[in-house]
């Protein structure tokens, strides 16, 4: 009885945030309780400009458990894994309740990026850096927006023409384009990582 009552409750609540407005951003759902969620941060941060995609997972007690997230876009911050993406952020983990949406935990990841916490950190490296060397934090942080999350407006065979010129043969550029949707950045990631 109290399995139906959470099945019924959760599915409820899937149902309510399809129809929440979104954050400023857009959502793909992947299948098997995944999401895909892509927006610009706020205007006057080292991210202004950059289209950044998360990864969310319902797990199967959402909304009783915190949904799982990760920046599937490279981020420099202090609050976020430069290598994995994972999210350092109190809603996501012990201060999570039932009564949070997706949309709160999206809000509070976009604020996160505004304003971010470096006194607790997910990667000491770039809160040591933020702490100690603010000019070069947002350097760094810029460079790494203009990098991983510009979304480019350039056509499938001028990316094909960009890559070749960095050495990379034609035909493993195309399959490797292929595979990641056209996105420039994750097959020049690819091809760097063989």
């Amino acid at each position: 009885m109290e399995k139906k009552k959470l099945r019924r409750q959760r599915k409820e609540n899937q149902r309510k945030e399809k129809k929440k407005a979104a954050v400023g951003g857009r959502k793909r759902n992947t299948g098997a309780g995944r999401r895909d969620w892509e927006w610009g941060p706020a205007l006057g941060t080292p991210y202004e400009g950059g289209s950044f995609k998360i990864d969310i997972t319902l797990p199967d007690g959402y909304p009783f458990e915190p949904p799982k997230m990760h920046f599937a876009t490279k981020v420099w911050h202090p609050n976020i894994s430069s290598q994995s993406g994972a999210i350092c952020l109190d809603i996501l983990k012990d201060q999570w309740s039932p009564a949070l949406t997706l949309k709160t935990a999206l809000l509070s990841v976009q604020a996160l990026l505004s304003a971010p916490e470096p006194d607790d950190p997910q990667d000491a490296v770039v809160a040591q850096q933020y702490l100690r060397d603010y000019p070069t934090f947002t350097g760094t942080a810029r460079y790494w927006t203009e990098a991983f999350a510009r979304t480019s407006s350039l056509g499938v065979e001028e990316k094909v023409q960009k890559l070749m010129e960095m050495g990379f043969p034609e035909a493993l550029v195309r399959s490797t384009l292929a595979s990641v949707d056209d996105d420039e950045n994750m097959a020049l990631e690819k091809l760097c990582t063989g």
